[in-house]
């Protein structure tokens, strides 16, 4: 067996092939459907793997480069994979709710998270004590919102050099954003959905969780171990 032939067996266990109903279908995507099956798109996982390796070696450069790649995946079914993975990678990451401007007003962002860190610091310091309990509350909660939406990307201090998305469709603000800074997209492509836009296309299912995880494992494995 070959080293491709091995990928596809591990591609399709994960449920890799699996895409749209065909009434679902970017025409854009077509290019990436080996057959239809009982009226559901089936990807071609040869070329799949093919454009995966294209990705990993991309990735690997940027971080023989010392350059950024920010994570961005915000589908429930693999927040806490993707969330566990990037922090002990130490790559930066968005899985919440794409926060609008982040690349194309990166100053403001930047903003947000200088308050979440002087926030926890604060609260480190033992500077909160000096407040009353129900205000201590109160800037708990606001910690905890700048936790959860800024959290990930507390270690950006400059624009990203890449990013790395699961599901164009449902990130097409992080798209939108990327494309006008002109920074390169490596994403999954489910049948769905238009490639056009997409640097480093990897056509697979960007539903199910095993899915998600095995491509999202591979390209931040790609990254870590370049």
């Amino acid at each position: 067996m070959t080293k491709d032939d091995k990928k596809v067996e591990e591609l399709f266990a994960a449920g890799s092939h699996l895409g749209h109903k065909s009434n679902k279908i970017h025409p854009k995507a077509k290019k990436y459907i080996y057959t239809i099956d009982h009226g559901s798109s089936i990807i071609d996982l040869s070329q799949t793997v093919k454009l995966l390796d294209n990705a990993k070696e991309f990735v690997a450069t940027l971080a023989k480069n010392k350059k950024t790649l920010l994570v961005v995946v915000t589908k429930r079914v693999a927040l806490g994979f993707v969330n566990e993975l990037c922090k002990k990678n130490g790559l930066p990451y968005i899985t919440v709710k794409w926060p609008a401007g982040l690349l194309t007003n990166f100053d403001m962002i930047v903003k947000n998270v200088k308050k979440l860190k002087s926030m926890k610091e604060e609260k480190e310091k033992g500077e909160w004590n000096k407040f009353v309990k129900h205000e201590q509350i109160k800037l708990q909660k606001k910690l905890n919102k700048l936790e959860k939406f800024y959290g990930g990307i507390a270690s950006l201090e400059k624009l990203p050099d890449a990013v790395f998305i699961v599901d164009v469709k449902k990130e097409k603000n992080a798209v939108k954003e990327a494309v006008e800074k002109k920074l390169p997209i490596v994403a999954i492509v489910d049948t769905n959905v238009d490639p056009v836009h997409i640097n480093y296309p990897i056509p697979g299912n960007d539903d199910a969780a095993t899915s998600i995880e095995y491509f999202v494992k591979e390209i931040v494995e790609a990254y870590v171990r370049h």
